[in-house]
């Protein structure tokens, strides 16, 4: 396979090389955040008090971790290390205290997220022939104008659609000859189910890649969507806090999601005890921001779990490769004394070609136990009114999720498009357990 680089001397420079540019840049970060109230107090607490006291790249981890508590309570302006006036922009988003987490960004921020975006989408094998529909949520959420910047950047024809509306997003497809899209995996499914509904042929539309991500999902979810719609799948990696998407992508070889070192540092911990991991193993992903100016972010928490790649990448570049992301530290759920992450039960689900597109996990409490119940959607091949294959599926989706997490669940079937469909992010769990007070 041929593989193309938006910037080749960035994507395949030497270990060596990398790694003093990144020094270079920390050094600059830590300027930008002795600019802030929040870093000028934190960082000298430690002795940083000028860039010059990052000697080497192992000063990193003299720095304290930064949490999203921390830019809760430094909203609005305590993050900010420019003049007002030279902000250009914000993203925000918004959590359970009602106090969002605000990111702003410098015309050269802007300038170097397009950029960054730009290179994940060109990794891809996509170009200036391709047009490219967009169908995520604009406006503060970062996924929308930083994927639409991203793609004019490449010279692609950039359909803002925005999410929802799979009339609309269908007429578009043929009308305009989209042959990308911009998705969450769960509404690329929804498009797939619906599209028997619409009307729609695969043959009357020319789609043959998607972007996926802002929400963890299975290796067998996108499987699922590659051999329903016909495409190629890319996983795309991002946060908020990070400017959003950019932060790491696929290539070509779909083997693990590159890390943008150069724009980026990332650290692999545990996240009970807050020491890094063994090389390869799985923990919490912290990142540092050295692209962005007006909110530089040191050693960030994200909350999110995966793991490095050990070995190279097929395509050739350098940078390091980010494992798929399993899930968040914060998403786990205690069930009966266990823990257990809602995308082991979708690692089963989406595995069994008898099952739909959707799926729901509910906790309950009865009495002074928990109970789960995990509704499934059953695939157009079983019929509802003939019980015993009905039968048969909900034993094995009931016993193979058993022997996955230990607990046995109840398991409810539904037709296919009965369970709730989210346009955005999907709602995946509903946990009614009462709350103690």
């Amino acid at each position: 396979m041929s593989y193309q680089y938006w910037s080749p001397e960035l994507e395949t420079m030497s270990r060596s090389d990398l790694e003093a540019l990144q020094l270079a840049r920390l050094r600059e970060a830590v300027g930008w955040a002795l600019r802030t109230t929040f870093y000028r107090e934190r960082l000298a607490g430690v002795g940083i008090r000028e860039s010059g006291d990052i000697a080497s790249l192992a000063d990193l981890r003299r720095i304290p971790y930064t949490t999203k508590q921390d830019l809760r309570e430094g909203f609005p302006y305590g993050f900010l290390s420019v003049p007002r006036e030279d902000v250009v922009r914000l993203h925000a988003s918004s959590g359970t205290t009602g106090t969002p987490t605000t990111i702003y960004f410098s015309r050269d921020d802007i300038r170097r997220w397009t950029d960054n975006v730009a290179r994940c989408i060109y990794g891809t094998g996509c170009n200036r022939s391709d047009v490219f529909q967009n169908m995520i949520s604009y406006g503060l959420f970062t996924g929308g104008l930083g994927f639409h910047a991203g793609g004019e950047e490449v010279g692609m024809l950039v359909i803002p659609s925005g999410s929802g509306n799979t009339t609309r997003q269908f007429r578009l497809m043929r009308d305009f000859g989209t042959t990308v899209v911009h998705a969450t995996p769960s509404f690329l499914l929804h498009v797939e189910s619906r599209m028997k509904e619409e009307g729609v042929s695969r043959e009357s539309i020319k789609l043959r890649k998607a972007f996926a991500g802002a929400e963890p999902y299975s290796e067998d979810t996108r499987r699922r969507i590659e051999e329903l719609l016909k495409i190629d799948v890319y996983n795309s990696y991002g946060l908020s806090e990070m400017n959003g998407p950019g932060v790491a992508f696929e290539c070509q070889a779909k083997d693990g999601l590159h890390l943008w070192e150069d724009r980026y540092i990332g650290e692999i911990i545990n996240p009970d005890t807050l020491e890094p991991v063994a090389e390869g193993e799985t923990g919490e992903l912290v990142l540092t921001c050295l692209c962005r100016e007006a909110t530089p972010l040191l050693r960030y928490r994200t909350r999110d779990l995966s793991g490095f790649y050990t070995g190279p990448c097929a395509c050739g570049r350098t940078h390091r490769r980010l494992r798929r992301i399993t899930g968040r530290t914060d998403d786990m759920l205690i069930i009966n004394g266990v823990n257990v992450f809602p995308s082991q039960i979708e690692e089963v689900v989406m595995a069994m070609k008898e099952v739909g597109n959707n799926y729901l996990i509910v906790i309950e409490k009865e009495g002074v136990l928990d109970r789960l119940t995990v509704k499934v959607e059953v695939g157009t091949n079983i019929f509802m009114d003939d019980t015993r294959p009905l039968n048969a599926l909900r034993d094995k989706i009931r016993s193979t999720i058993q022997a996955s997490i230990t607990i046995n669940p109840r398991v409810e079937l539904h037709e296919g498009g009965s369970l709730p469909v989210s346009e955005g992010k999907a709602k995946r769990v509903m946990d009614n357990r009462p709350r103690d007070v």
